[in-house]
C-alpha cells in the first residue's frame, strides 16, 4: 500500500486481514542512521476496551502521541474506528505540535482496516493488507503472496516480517504481534 518516508529507518508493520482474523505485525529494529539502537522495540499496540490494533512507523515518541490521541478519539467516537481515524488525521494535519510528528499508523478493528499519515490521509486497502515503513513493500509483496495459500493471517505476517527482515537493512526478525 504505501512504505512512508525515506526518512523513517528501522520498522516493518504488516497488517493481514483473512478470514475472520485480523493481524498486525512489526519487527524490533531502531536504527539511528546505520546504527542499530534497540532490536527488540514494540511498535505493535492493543486498544483492549476498544478492540483496536496498531502499528506504527517513525519516530516512537511520534507514534506513541499518536497512538494516545487516537485512544482519545475512539473513546469521544464511541469507538467508530472511522471517524476516529478521520478526526486524528484531521488534528495530524492541522495542529502546529501534531504536524511536526513523522509517523504511519496501520490500525484495524474487527471490520475495517486503514493507514493514517500526518498529510491528512485516512486510506483504506482494497485487499486487506497494508504494509508501511522502510521494510513495508517487501512485507506487502511477501504476503500479496500468501494470502492465497492455506496459511493463517499469523502465520502470513509472521513470513511476510521475515522476509522483508532480509532484504531490507531496517528491519530485524524480532516479531511483535497482536491479534483480534
Amino acid at each position: 500500500m504505501m512504505s512512508g518516508n525515506s526518512n523513517w529507518h528501522g520498522t516493518t508493520i504488516v497488517l493481514i486481514r483473512k478470514g475472520k482474523d485480523v493481524v498486525v505485525a512489526g519487527d524490533g529494529q531502531v536504527s539511528l542512521g546505520n546504527t542499530v539502537i534497540k532490536s527488540t522495540a514494540k511498535k505493535v499496540r492493543k486498544i483492549e476496551k476498544r478492540n483496536v490494533i496498531a502499528g506504527f512507523a517513525g519516530s516512537t515518541a511520534d507514534a506513541l502521541t499518536l497512538f494516545e490521541r487516537l485512544e482519545a478519539k475512539l473513546e469521544k467516537h464511541a469507538g467508530n474506528l472511522t471517524r476516529a481515524a478521520v478526526e486524528l488525521a484531521k488534528d495530524w494535519r492541522t495542529d502546529k505540535y501534531l504536524r511536526r510528528l513523522e509517523a504511519l499508523m496501520a490500525i484495524a478493528d474487527k471490520e475495517k482496516s486503514f493507514i493514517i499519515s500526518g498529510t491528512g490521509d485516512v486510506l483504506e486497502p482494497e485487499e486487506g493488507i497494508i504494509g508501511i515503513g522502510s521494510g513495508g513493500n517487501y512485507a506487502l509483496a511477501a504476503a500479496k503472496v500468501l494470502m492465497d495459500t492455506k496459511m493463517s493471517a499469523e502465520e502470513i505476517a509472521k513470513k511476510s516480517i521475515s522476509v522483508a527482515s532480509e532484504i531490507c537493512v531496517f528491519t530485524n526478525n524480532n516479531i511483535t504481534m497482536e491479534k483480534i
